[in-house]
């Protein structure tokens, strides 16, 4: 019985480090990831990546280095941009959902996001979860 607990439990955590982001090495990233890179953003520099959803994510500028983030499919095509804001520049509808549906907690990190069609999105980073809004501050979900 303890076996097939432990077993379970070990598949279940490799599982779930397959969904999260995983870091990516420099050379383990498609060149054309890279060069859509560096023609959309010719300024960025000090790049880290980072594998999601089968997409490559560059994260660069700021304190922590992740005060712009874009992500590319592997073939280059551009999918978003999240752009680090402060709190408080957040929708006003944002800070209201987090108070009623997530009791004491705070909103750690803000980011304005921007897709492929020019779609303006929120993310606010509340317990470690991204909650995403409308660009008025309605929900739309958690990712």
């Amino acid at each position: 019985m303890k076996k097939i607990f432990f077993n379970t439990a070990i598949c279940c955590l490799l599982l779930t480090g397959m969904v999260v982001a995983q870091k990516v090495k420099n050379s383990h990233v498609p060149a054309a990831a890279v060069k859509a890179l560096m023609q959309k953003y010719p300024a960025a520099a000090k790049i880290n990546w980072e594998k999601e959803h089968g997409n490559y994510e560059a994260n660069w500028g700021g304190k922590s280095g992740e005060d712009m983030s874009v992500m590319f499919t592997p073939a280059g095509a551009f999918v978003e941009q999240v752009e680090a804001i402060a709190v408080s520049a957040l929708p006003a509808g944002i800070a209201t959902y987090v108070k009623a549906n997530y009791k004491g907690a705070k909103i750690t990190e803000a980011g304005k996001v921007t897709n492929a069609k020019g779609t303006v999105m929120y993310e606010a980073e509340v317990k470690g979860k991204d909650l995403i809004f409308n660009e008025k501050g309605g929900f739309l979900k958690v990712d």
